[in-house]
């Protein structure tokens, strides 16, 4: 089955930051408006009226201001309410893991405001969750490198001479830091702690080649579709900031096999390391939303972003999906937008930018 109708609705899409850690948000608009099929408008909806994702040319039609998480659910679904009365949205796509849990608290809220949505299950986050990652490996589906949750620093020296000197500490949302000494993991555990709270994941070190998949489930343990892709340049902050489309058996074996155990509804990424001298494939994280480089999939061919739209709206998919095309490569670029003083005046002041014709925002 071939799908031709053109889908005209109005997208929420979050996490407008672009910089230097970017959030998935611009590259989810982005591949939105990749797709021809795609007629509709995107909100942009962000936490800081210099989210340079509100400036892109001709991205957004509209865009508006949310509470921190830390202001809590019921600000978030006030706010939400605001924004679907001053601008129409009909679907809303989150991509970043902090507020997802919330949205999906409040998911017969937002179908009541006629907000749709296409999201896992707060089981199924926490299963995937960081924490939790010991766990899922035992059920046989993955294998993860040898990890321990801590509550305290103290328990540095014992992981060390359990996983040796070399040690990847992580906060519980996000954030990763390759140590070296003991020095250095107190540090890393306390800059995790005050900025994501306890526990602190603390990981052995497993040299390798890094690769994801971005992947969609159906919510009945079936992959909607999935795009592979190996890091050919990575940041400081451990981004990838060059990659490439493969086609690897494996690798997407692996992620439907998490989709599967998982149940999984929506969008995630597989951060998965092959083992320099064993060769195994370890899964070092699970993402419960769309990764920053999901853009390659609209360019590769298979649309994810669109795709979880469809889903989110009950459209079907295709009977057959697409295939993507492996060597297809994306490089990320630093630009300076050149945009008008009013729109930062507008979000910082009114909170929004209502919907226009499509503008430089």
């Amino acid at each position: 089955m071939k799908l031709t109708e053109r889908i005209d609705v109005t997208v929420g899409v979050t996490g407008m930051n672009a910089t230097d850690n970017p959030a998935p948000g611009v590259p989810v608009a982005r591949a939105l408006r990749h797709e021809p099929a795609f007629v509709g408008k995107i909100i942009g909806l962000g936490y800081d009226a210099l989210d340079p994702g509100f400036y892109a040319e001709r991205l957004l039609d509209g865009g508006a201001m949310l509470p921190y998480p830390s202001a809590g659910r019921e600000a978030l679904r006030e706010r939400l309410q605001w924004v679907r009365a001053e601008m129409g949205v009909d679907v809303l796509v989150p991509t970043l893991d902090s507020e997802l849990r919330a949205l999906v608290a409040l998911t017969a809220d937002l179908e009541r405001m006629n907000i749709r949505t296409f999201l896992p299950t707060l089981e199924s986050i926490e299963r995937a969750g960081k924490v939790q990652l010991p766990r899922l490996a035992e059920t046989g589906a993955i294998a993860i490198p040898p990890s321990e949750a801590i509550q305290s620093a103290d328990a540095i020296p014992r992981l060390m001479a359990r996983f040796g000197q070399t040690l990847v500490v992580k906060g519980v949302y996000y954030g990763a830091a390759v140590t070296h000494n003991e020095p250095d993991a107190v540090a890393a555990f306390h800059k995790f702690a005050a900025q994501w709270g306890l526990p602190v994941i603390v990981q052995k070190f497993v040299r390798g080649e890094e690769y994801n998949v971005a992947a969609l489930g159906d919510g009945h343990g079936n992959m909607a579709g999935a795009v592979a892709m190996r890091k050919m340049m990575i940041t400081d902050k451990g981004k990838g900031w060059c990659g490439v489309a493969i086609q690897n058996p494996e690798l997407l074996s692996l992620a439907e096999a998490l989709i599967g155990e998982l149940r999984w509804r929506g969008p995630l990424e597989v951060e998965i390391l092959k083992d320099s001298h064993s060769g195994e494939y370890y899964v070092i994280e699970i993402n419960p939303r769309f990764p920053a480089w999901i853009y390659l999939s609209a360019g590769a061919g298979l649309n994810l972003p669109y795709y979880a739209v469809r889903l989110a709206l009950g459209l079907p998919l295709p009977s057959t999906m697409p295939g993507y095309r492996a060597g297809t490569l994306f490089v990320r670029i630093s630009v300076d937008q050149i945009a008008d003083l009013s729109t930062f005046e507008q979000l910082s002041s009114l909170g929004l930018i209502r919907p226009t014709a499509r503008v430089a925002l």
